[in-house]
Formats: C-alpha cells, structure tokens, sequence
C-alpha cells in the first residue's frame, strides 16, 4: 500500500505543480469572468430584475457562479492534463508501471478536483465583496462543492482518453457543458419558466447540481434536494466504472 500512496501522491504533486505554475491560465481567467458576470448581470441589469425567489438577484446567481466555474476548471484539468500525457506519450511510463489503474484514476480526479475546488474559493471570496452572503447548510455547500467537482473531472477524463487531436478535447465543453451549463438555472429559477420548458429543464443533470449547491448557500432549491444528492452519486459512479474499463482496457491508449 506505500508504493501505491507514493504513486498517488506522485501523480497528484505534477497534478497540482502543473496548474499552480501557470496560474495566470488556470486559475485567474475564471475570478475575472465572474467579476464581470456580478458587475453586468449583478449590478447592472440586476437591480432591473429585482427579486428573485426572495433574494436580491445577484445573491441568487452567486451559487451557479461558483459552480460553473468549478465545473469549467475540474473538467478543463483533467482533460487537457491526461491527453497531454497521450499526446507526449509518457503516459506508456504509468501503464507498464506496478500500479492498478484505479490510482492513476484517482490521481488525476483529485488534481482536478483541487483546481476546482481552488477556483471556487477564490470566485466564492470574490463573490463576498459584491454581496452580503451566509452560507445556509455548511454541510450541503461542501459536498455538493466536492461530488461536482469529482463528476465532472471523471468526465474530463473519459473525454481525454477517446480525444484523437487537441480540437477534440474542447468540443465537448463547447457544444455540450457550455449550454447544459447555461440553461442549468444558473441565472433564473426554472419557475419562470413556460410548464413545458420546466419540464424539459429537469432532463438537464446541472440543473439538480447548481440548485443543490443554492440551497447550501440560500435555503433555496427548485428540485428535490435528495434526488440531486441521489443523481450526482450515480452519475459518479457510473462515470467511475467507465473510467477504470476504458484504463483496463486500453482505449485510446494502447496501439
């Protein structure tokens, strides 16, 4: 078991090593995207609106906020940081290394799972010095925070490992994440919706995950809280088994 904790670490040090260096790329883009989402949509055009669901509108956009950038970043890590380990073809050095490849799973998830965590704080502390926020169930806030950013870097992944080319692995952040994103309620409850567009809404897995997160900060959800807890664990689960079936099998790795 050392060996493996060493082969983890390992991996979760270059991991970690490799965002904080180019810092200016990896972390600030997403603290400078959110300031002008709170100055234009915030102040802006959120003094128009009003109130939404019983708080001040840019109160009630900070939790999707905070979320779209972790999803953005513990995707974009893992993605661009497990393809660039095929592209340079080191990523053979692990494979014929004595390690099961749960580790390798698990080294990669969690250093994009820190660079999203990392990215939530910062654009959380960010969020503080343009509203008066209280945090309304600690307990909610820091799992949905966490289960999040673990779902989506296993999607990070799964994309890194069928990505043939560097265009490959932005298509599905940009034709797929993106919209699911925007339409997940980041900027609106979905009870403003048309009866049919809410329905359709529900499809939409970001949805349960950013209203979660709401009601750890807010107290305020337009799902059920425990389908979202239920939903985001499965999605993980079953994210997890492919990961470990594509590693063991060696799809889009081994030639």
């Amino acid at each position: 078991m050392t060996r493996y904790w060493i082969a983890f670490e390992t991996i979760l040090i270059k991991e970690v090593v490799r965002f904080a260096r180019i810092w200016i790329q990896t972390l600030l883009p997403s603290v400078v995207t959110t300031v002008l989402y709170f100055v234009i949509f915030g102040r802006l055009i959120g003094d128009r609106i009003g109130v939404m669901n019983g708080f001040a509108y840019i109160d009630y956009i900070v939790p999707g906020l905070v979320l779209m950038a972790v999803i953005t970043n513990s995707y974009s890590n893992v993605v661009a940081s497990f393809y660039s380990s095929k592209f340079s073809r080191y990523i053979e050095e692990l494979l014929v290394a004595p390690v099961p490849n749960w580790i390798i799973l698990a080294g990669y998830v969690t250093g994009g799972v820190l660079r999203g965590l990392a990215v939530g704080i910062a654009v959380t502390l960010v969020a503080w010095l343009f509203t008066d926020l209280h945090i309304h169930s600690i307990g909610t806030t820091i799992t949905i925070f966490t289960m999040t950013a673990i779902l989506f870097s296993l999607g990070g992944f799964i994309n890194a490992v069928y990505a043939n080319s560097f265009d490959d692995i932005s298509i599905v952040p940009t034709f797929i994440l993106t919209p699911l994103t925007y339409l997940g309620g980041v900027f609106y409850s979905i009870d403003l919706l048309p009866t049919i567009w809410q329905h359709l809404s529900l499809i939409n897995p970001i949805l349960y995950m950013v209203n979660a997160f709401r009601y750890g900060l807010l107290g305020t959800t337009d799902v059920s809280l425990s389908l979202a807890f239920a939903l985001i664990a499965s999605c993980i689960f079953i994210l997890t088994w492919i990961s470990l079936t594509l590693l063991n099998r060696g799809v889009g790795i081994k030639t």
